[in-house]
């Protein structure tokens, strides 16, 4: 039947597809963008840091294929958020997707300011109160590391 070999030779992300995983990416996304939002980069210092609509599609993207093939999708997953500046990584956020799973997977997501913002947030690490909003560059990294196995790290580049 010629039907048949035709829905067979579907991409794997589209056997794979999950509708439950899609709802759970998109609370994930909320509280990316919440974690960002309060994200202390400085030490008396808070910034609002923003995610471009065109980051958040691909960062959804990238982690929705990276949980596709572990037991427990999405749900298995502990996200930690990292911000690059320069050649410092600063640490925003871990998050459990759902609490009540046992964590299967760590997904390390490391994203950049945009290169261009670099010379007006040196002061960020300066004293004194502030509260700057600040745009994330599209470029990031996704490290995924399973916590069940020995298997060797994956790290996405996007």
């Amino acid at each position: 039947d010629a039907e048949y070999a035709e829905a067979a030779s579907l991409p794997d992300l589209e056997l794979l597809h999950d509708p439950e995983d899609e709802l759970l990416c998109a609370n994930l996304m909320d509280v990316v963008q919440a974690t960002l939002g309060r994200a202390p980069l400085g030490a008396k210092r808070c910034s609002r840091l923003l995610m471009p609509a065109q980051l958040l599609a691909q960062v959804r993207t990238e982690l929705l294929r990276l949980a596709c093939s572990e037991p427990c999708g999405l749900r298995g997953a502990l996200l930690d958020l990292c911000v690059e500046h320069g050649k410092a990584c600063h640490d925003v956020g871990h998050i459990a997707v759902d609490p009540a799973v046992v964590p299967t997977f760590q997904l390390t997501l490391v994203l950049r300011l945009d290169s261009r913002l670099w010379p007006k947030i040196q002061g960020l690490f300066t004293s004194g109160p502030a509260f700057t909003p600040l745009k994330l560059s599209t470029g990031f990294r996704v490290i995924k590391k399973k916590l069940y196995s020995s298997e060797q790290l994956l790290i996405e580049e996007c």
